[in-house]
């Protein structure tokens, strides 16, 4: 057996501060995520200015905990991995000058990672024996993408959103509802109480063969139907609003994942990115991939959200292809896979 390779990992991209310490790609010796909800909850969302500012008030502390959960230090590591993007510009810069200024200090290998990229590789840590090539449904507050990952580190974006995300669907109608922040667990809690069926909401299913996403008009038809309902003076049933709401988005994002793995053949359905720990998705597609003889894959809840472990996974397999970055490497809010 050769040397393993230790990666210490930062993600920094919007109100997560995490750092993680991961061996070969696969296996989390420590995953520490410390969390800004509180902070951003009486705002109804995250405040760019606020992150940033926690970010530099958690980054050490939170990156020594890691190393010290792991009983490892820097003389053990190979590389440090650090999201550059996409996210908030400068919350990722927080957690990618700190990388820079270790891997500098310590001569270590600074390895830049696609968000996007992360999520994906979460599938990796929680699935010892999953290997390429597969189909991905990456669906968070910021992201609606369906990717075909061909290899490690080579993809085909088959499809993505044309405006709203999921999440953000999710987290606006939370807020319409009263609900709070962040709104997809709240959505889904309630949703558990009403009828999915009691509204007709619109599905966009877009162009035929299309696997884009469109969640606009969905979330501008829940609005307009909790007006309607105001102006009439009557108060609208939650947790039916919740239901019918989530169960249109869950048709959509589950319909097509299957379509899309059906249509390259692969074994897999995965999911990833902070929609994936709904439990009306992953039922839909449990149910939808079974009679389709497909396997529906999605990580532990934990690694759904924003997590370090996800970006040490992605950035062991960039350090094995010898993808190393420069002192260079820049944020880069917009980044595309």
């Amino acid at each position: 057996m050769g040397k393993d390779t230790i990666i210490l990992a930062i993600e920094s991209s919007c109100d997560e501060t995490s750092a993680a310490v991961i061996k070969n790609g696969r296996h989390i010796l420590s995953n520490i995520i410390s969390s800004q909800i509180k902070d951003h909850k009486k705002f109804g969302g995250v405040v760019p200015e606020v992150a940033s500012r926690k970010h530099i008030e958690n980054i050490s502390h939170v990156i020594d905990t890691a190393l010290n959960e792991a009983e490892l230090s820097f003389d053990d590591l190979d590389g440090i991995a650090v999201t550059y993007g996409p996210g908030l510009v400068g919350a990722l810069l927080i957690g990618l000058t700190t990388a820079k200024a270790l891997a500098y200090a310590r001569k270590l290998s600074l390895i830049g990672v696609n968000h996007i990229e992360g999520h994906i590789y979460a599938n990796f840590i929680q699935y010892k024996e999953l290997e390429p090539p597969f189909v991905c449904l990456v669906a968070s507050g910021g992201h609606s993408h369906i990717v075909n990952m061909l290899d490690y580190g080579k993809y085909e974006i088959m499809g993505m959103t044309r405006d709203d995300a999921a999440g953000e669907a999710f987290d606006k109608i939370a807020r319409a509802l009263g609900l709070g922040y962040p709104g997809g667990p709240l959505v889904d809690n309630i949703a558990k109480e009403g009828d999915p069926t009691a509204i007709d909401f619109p599905r966009a299913y877009l162009e035929e063969g299309s696997y884009d996403f469109s969640f606009s008009g969905l979330k501008s038809a829940v609005l307009n139907y909790l007006n309607s309902l105001k102006m009439k003076g009557i108060k609208p049933n939650i947790p039916d609003v919740a239901a019918s709401f989530q169960q249109a988005v869950v048709d959509v994002l589950s319909d097509k994942l299957i379509a899309a793995a059906e249509e390259k053949n692969s074994p897999y359905a995965v999911l990833a990115g902070g929609v994936a720990a709904n439990s009306k998705l992953r039922e839909e597609l449990r149910n939808k991939g079974a009679k389709k003889g497909i396997q529906v894959l999605y990580p532990d809840p934990i690694l759904c959200t924003d997590n370090a472990a996800m970006i040490g996974s992605a950035g062991y397999y960039k350090l094995m292809r010898g993808e190393v970055s420069d002192m260079s490497l820049n944020a880069i809010p917009n980044l595309a896979l």
